[in-house]
């Protein structure tokens, strides 16, 4: 069984606020380590349970977040910024499931640690037909489209909902209670990592069993409507051919199929910013 480990960082073990998570700020370095170590637990239970190959995708920032060298020697790392797929890069090579580890909650999710959709700074919301999305959403999506499904993620207990609700049958891993933002209880990162293998192993074996979370796919066309955080920016993405603007801060776009919108939305958030 291959399995695809697709890793964030504002919800890894401990992380409550951006200079834990950015890189060049003081506490990156340290919650590199534990963001490596959420990711080594989830390797373990998962390869305890019956997976042959694991895929581990580094999706934060600039995909340069996970330390290879204290990555489980089992696993294989895809990293960087020049992935078609960004934070599910490598869903494509015949994966069989897929864990979303490490992931937060949507931007404008209520008492969630670091709430926000791609870019806190560009997005504030995207719709999949007409369904309201984060990059939980998004990112299962392009998963469906390759029948691979969504079976584990970890955070906070608040994407943890936002997951339950869009993916009957998803495990999740509550690593932290969010108090607001910038505060949460959180669990000791070794009592986290003891959850994250147990929940991962739970996960593989429902699959096994015939069981687990259902594949989340969308219908095609695929319609895709993006809200940015201001005008300036639904202008320079109005000019991109098959953009449509509908408002100020509020663009939309057709396309025919999950790839094709996933790669369109990384371009229209890019311009935008």
């Amino acid at each position: 069984m291959k399995l695809l480990i697709a890793v964030d960082m504002e919800g890894i073990s401990g992380v409550i606020n951006w200079d834990q998570v950015n890189p060049g700020k003081s506490e990156w370095q340290r919650f590199r380590r534990i963001m490596t170590e959420d990711v080594n637990a989830a390797i373990g239970g998962a390869m305890e349970a019956g997976v042959d190959e694991v895929i581990v995708s580094d999706g934060h920032w600039n995909g340069d977040n996970i330390i290879i060298d204290l990555l489980d020697a089992r696993a294989r790392l895809t990293y960087g910024t020049t992935k078609p797929f960004s934070m599910v890069q490598s869903v494509d090579e015949d994966v069989d499931a897929a864990f979303f580890i490490g992931f937060h909650a949507r931007a404008g999710t209520q008492s969630a640690v670091l709430d926000h959709t791609w870019s806190n700074a560009t997005i504030s919301n995207i719709w999949i037909n007409d369904i309201l999305v984060g990059e939980t959403g998004l990112n299962a999506a392009l998963c469906g489209y390759y029948d691979v499904p969504v079976l584990l993620l970890s955070g906070d207990q608040m994407v943890s909902k936002e997951a339950q609700d869009l993916i009957p049958g998803i495990h999740t891993v509550v690593v932290k209670q969010a108090l607001g933002r910038f505060g949460a209880n959180c669990l000791h990162p070794k009592e986290a990592q003891n959850l994250i293998r147990e929940g991962a192993k739970f996960a593989i074996q429902t699959f096994q069993n015939g069981q687990g979370a259902q594949v989340f796919k969308v219908t095609e066309p695929v319609l895709v409507k993006v809200e940015f955080k201001s005008t300036e920016m639904a202008d320079r993405t109005q000019i991109i051919p098959g953009v449509e603007r509908i408002s100020g801060k509020l663009v939309q776009y057709q396309v025919k199929d999950m790839p094709t919108a996933y790669q369109m939305f990384k371009t229209v958030a890019g311009i935008a910013g």
